[in-house]
């Protein structure tokens, strides 16, 4: 059962001498179950966890907390108690007095009638006047049927029915009193107020005549009886609120009534109005509404609309302020459709600023009757505007201050040019302007005006009107619109310009099933954009990249970028080399980590190793019991596993020092005791613990330790042992050195036979090389399980120089590092070295599994039983962003895709110029003809695998391998790069 996480720390302990029921010694399982069965058994419905103010509230608390405080009766007399409680529980005090109700209310249903059985051993109320009703004043040890039932006769008299009698106070339920300790008088049982009688005026009479009342006196009101209710003596009850006992009703208000002027009453004031009417003083009517007044008329909405195609300049003014405010707030909920006429209405606006720069007033004709040159096609649109915009003659604006009435007109038009720009946001309103011609029209003019400071941020709202429309409409490649975009990227310098337009033409049909080829786009506009991928500029480079991506997907543009390639300024080769370098756009080193070879447990030693003997003359010097401490860290190791007897290392102990100690020496420390050289091994090793196994014979051993395979020194660093295993021996030298170099001299001396040269020389202390090229063919590496030198090898020189060079991969290049006490492993580079011919199952490195020449599993040497650690190889990647799908993302997977539509688009673009294919004549259209003279291009002569070649191979290839290999984000698409290459060259 939940229980509120909040509650449990302010509940009361038992005190003032409260006897607690045994109930609430049970725990809380045990106590719900017994209040389940008496609610069960009482017919009434139980709520094991009530909720207040989203927590649970714990009953068995709350029966102990309202118990401490003397009981349901108690608390409801006392002021303020449940919301004390409800404070006690931790619910907000805020709300206190809500909550405090709602806690009282579980209380009363659950817990009340409980409280009367269980602590008081009384018999509760039936549920009718208990549980079935609301959490009503207190009382609940003395409500009975017959009291309750006469409560409510009290209730009914004291509203005034008959044939109720009032009861002595004493046998009806408490009222609480105003001003009372409880401060419940709005809670309990209360006596109705006395009912009120209002006032009745007198109707018997009817209207007085002029000799009773007087001429000019108006008929007062008579006073109707007072009713006996209100006269009678009311027994009021001892227990009545004050309130109640001394309510007196308001005294009946006298109605007061004017007389109507008339010719019987007053003839003289009669006759007067009648004469002021005919002479046509007519009476001024207050607050009277004039004609045309008091009506709300039309909505912001249409008011603007209407004042914008009014042709009133104030008017004008009035919708344009109010349409840029309400595009700008209201933008998201402002529909085109729903108030038409408006779209057109500011389009006819804004192509009204041509008159400033040309003799033209353009006039939209929707009957395709009106063939003038100011005439906008409202249909179709209009064609052939860009030429025609171009033979307009301009005016000549003279070179003075402009006048305030010009320069309210621009302003007003760049007005009505923001508030269409920020409508077409919504996509709605974009649909719907794509649909209207003269938007098109409008668009197209407005681009087409001259180059005027004035005009900057209007064409700048084209711009952003024409990035939202473009994506609903199908742009030929002669498309007037599509051709001004185009110049405007080739001829701007205005960065916002540039994007935007470019984003405009990469939308053209984005929303419709037509595709967006891109056609007759001018060679200078693609050498342009291509140095714009040299900016530090992410936005405006990831657009460029957006409209490349689109221009290579068509084989016929690839084709126009090979014929030019052969021109120096376009040559493509720089557009790949950017394109190869934003492969590495955003990258990221990540760091993994994978298993080259598996760890080798190392075994426990057979026997414990001999002290080298510059240890043994440190450990001599020393005292007990650092002495046998030193010697148990250095030969002995933490092993949770294995185990020693005691005896074996209490021997191992005397074996080692006792021809040393006082009994040879008489001036050398003794030996320990046994039992605290026992006792100490504890000490040194924490997890070792002594045991004593029990059987047929008990066996006293040491857990958790065992013998090292290599001792180590004081400063735990352990020792280089020599593996040599000569001819015929089943063990190898076993030498600990200190040093790599010291164990490297000793197999130089002690078993290949290179000596010093001996003093008296000029070169005393060399290495005798006299022998040492002489080819030998019995010279073997007798190194654990090495097979290099072996009978049989070939292409090798058996010499001693040859085997002291090779002896060099056997010694460690450093020190080895620190050891601890739980873990003494020899270092990688010390183990067998990995032979190629003796892989195990499935590669395996495992000694376990090492083969001879002869096929047969090597036997199990001293090496094997050193163990080694795991090896692992760190891998750096250089991964570029994803998205939140881990998808690739951002500018270097646009890059990517387009050496993808290169690579598969490049051998059909070489075949289209060898053809000489209508596509390539189509594309000439864009006025560079002069580039498209087939009679001495000699590109053609090249395939689409030269081709493939001449872009991809070098650097560029190599980058696509780099990316290959160490970008896992991107691998994927190189790898089909990669593929259509291969392809493309007929590999």
């Amino acid at each position: 059962m939940p229980h509120s996480n909040q509650a449990e720390e302010a509940i009361h302990e038992p005190e003032n001498g409260v006897d607690l029921p045994p109930s609430l010694q049970l725990d809380h399982g045990a106590f719900i179950a017994q209040l389940a069965a008496f609610h069960k058994e009482r017919g009434t419905t139980f709520d094991p966890g009530p909720r207040v103010n989203n927590k649970t509230m714990d009953l068995q608390k709350l029966y102990r907390s309202v118990l401490v405080d003397g009981g349901y009766d108690q608390v409801s007399r006392t002021q303020k108690a449940w919301r004390k409680l409800a404070h006690d529980f931790h619910l907000d005090a805020k709300n206190g007095a809500a909550y405090a109700h709602q806690l009282k209310t579980a209380y009363y249903k659950n817990l009340a009638a409980f409280e009367i059985r269980d602590h008081h051993n009384k018999t509760p109320p039936p549920r009718t006047i208990l549980e079935d009703l609301t959490a009503r004043g207190g009382d609940l040890l003395t409500r009975t049927v017959q009291s309750y039932r006469q409560a409510t006769v009290d209730d009914a008299e004291a509203s005034g029915e008959e044939g109720m009698t009032t009861p002595n106070g004493g046998d009806r339920m408490d009222v609480d009193e105003p001003g009372s300790g409880t401060g419940r008088s709005t809670r309990g049982l209360r006596q109705a107020p006395p009912q009120r009688v209002l006032f009745q005026p007198d109707l018997s009479s009817s209207r007085q005549t002029r000799t009773a009342t007087g001429h000019g006196q108006s008929p007062q009101p008579t006073t109707a009886p007072t009713s006996a209710y209100l006269s009678a003596t009311t027994t009021v009850p001892a227990s009545m609120p004050h309130s109640i006992a001394s309510y007196e009703p308001r005294p009946p208000m006298p109605l007061t009534l004017r007389g109507v002027v008339a010719p019987a009453n007053n003839s003289t004031r009669f006759y007067q109005q009648v004469a002021q009417s005919q002479r046509g003083q007519k009476r001024k009517a207050k607050d009277m509404t004039k004609p045309g007044c008091g009506y709300d008329g039309p909505n912001i909405y249409v008011r603007t609309l209407q004042s914008l195609r009014s042709g009133i300049p104030a008017e004008q003014e009035y919708a344009l302020h109010h349409l840029v405010k309400i595009s700008h707030e209201r933008g998201d909920k402002f529909r085109f459709e729903a108030f038409p006429n408006l779209a057109e209405a500011l389009a006819e606006y804004i192509l009204g600023i041509t008159s400033e720069y040309y003799d033209i007033k353009w006039k939209i004709d929707y009957m395709e009757a009106d063939k003038s040159i100011n005439a906008l096609d409202g249909l179709n649109g209009t064609p052939g505007l860009r030429e025609r915009m171009k033979s307009l003659p301009r005016i000549d604006v003279a070179d003075e201050l402009e006048t305030k009435e010009k320069s309210m007109h621009f302003e007003k038009v760049k007005e009505a040019g923001l508030t269409m720009r920020n409508l077409s946001l919504m996509e709605d309103n974009a649909r719907y302007l794509s649909d209207m011609a003269e938007v098109r029209d409008m668009l197209t003019v407005v681009l087409s005006l001259p180059d005027d400071p004035r005009l900057v941020e209007l064409k700048h709202y084209m711009m952003d009107i024409a990035e939202m429309v473009t994506r609903f409409w199908v742009m030929p490649q002669d498309d007037p619109l599509y051709r001004i975009l185009l110049d405007e990227i080739n001829r701007s310098s205005d960065r916002g310009a540039i994007l935007t337009c470019i984003r405009a033409i990469c939308r053209i049909s984005m929303n419709l099933k037509d595709n967006n080829n891109l056609q007759s786009v001018p060679i200078t506009v693609i050498e342009k954009l291509a140095s714009y991928l040299l900016l530090q500029d992410e936005e405006l480079v990831g657009a460029v990249l957006d409209f490349l991506y689109q221009y290579t997907a068509v084989p016929s543009n690839v084709a126009i970028l090979l014929f030019y390639s052969n021109n120096p300024k376009y040559r493509l080769a720089p557009l790949m080399k950017e394109l190869c370098r934003l492969l590495r756009y955003g990258e990221e080193e990540v760091q993994t980590k994978s298993l080259l070879q598996q760890e080798v447990p190392e075994v426990s030693a057979k026997s414990i190793p001999e002290v080298p003997n510059d240890l043994l003359g440190q450990l001599l010097q020393m005292d007990e019991p650092e002495r046998s401490n030193t010697w148990l860290k250095c030969v002995f190791e933490e092993h949770k596993d294995s185990e020693i007897t005691q005896i074996a290392l209490w021997q191992a102990y005397q074996t080692r020092f006792t021809p040393y100690s006082s009994a040879g020496n008489p001036n050398a420390p003794g030996l320990l005791p046994a039992a605290e050289f026992i006792k100490n091994v504890s000490v040194i090793f924490v997890n070792a613990n002594a045991q004593v196994v029990t059987g047929q014979t008990s066996k006293f051993i040491i857990k958790g330790i065992r013998a090292r395979q290599t001792p180590i020194n004081t400063r735990l660093q352990p020792y280089f042992r020599c593996l040599w295993q000569a001819p015929g021996s089943s063990k190898s030298c076993g030498a600990f050195l200190p040093k790599a170099e010291d164990l490297y001299y000793h197999i130089l001396t002690a078993h290949i036979g290179i000596a010093r040269i001996p003093e008296g020389s000029e070169s005393a202390g060399k290495w005798d090389q006299s022998d040492a090229h002489v080819v030998n063919p019995s010279i073997e590496c007798h190194w654990a399980h090495c097979r290099r030198f072996t009978h049989g090898t070939p292409r090798l020189q058996k010499t001693k120089g040859a085997l002291a060079k090779h002896i060099r991969m056997h010694i460690p290049s450093t020190t080895p590092t620190k050891s601890n006490q739980t873990s003494n492993r020899t270092p990688t580079n010390a183990t067998r070295p990995f032979v190629p011919n003796t892989l195990g199952p499935h590669g395996s490195h495992d000694p376990r599994f090492l083969v001879g020449a002869d096929g047969q599993p090597l036997a199990r040497t001293e090496i094997d039983d050193l163990g080694r650690e795991a090896v692992y190889q760190n891998i750096s990647y250089f991964n570029t962003p994803i998205d939140e799908h881990g998808d690739p993302a951002g500018l270097s997977l646009t890059a990517v895709l387009i050496l993808r539509n290169l690579a598969r688009n490049i051998p059909k673009a070489a075949d289209l110029l060898s053809s000489g294919d209508v596509e390539i004549e189509k594309a000439s259209e864009t006025g560079l003809e002069k580039w498209f003279d087939f009679a001495s291009y000699n590109g053609g002569a090249k395939n689409g695998a030269e081709w493939l070649e001449e872009f991809f191979g070098g650097d560029v290839g190599a980058d696509l391998m780099w990316c290959l290999g160490f970008n896992r984000v991107l691998g994927g698409y190189v790898a089909d790069v990669m593929g259509l290459l291969r392809k493309g060259k007929g590999e």
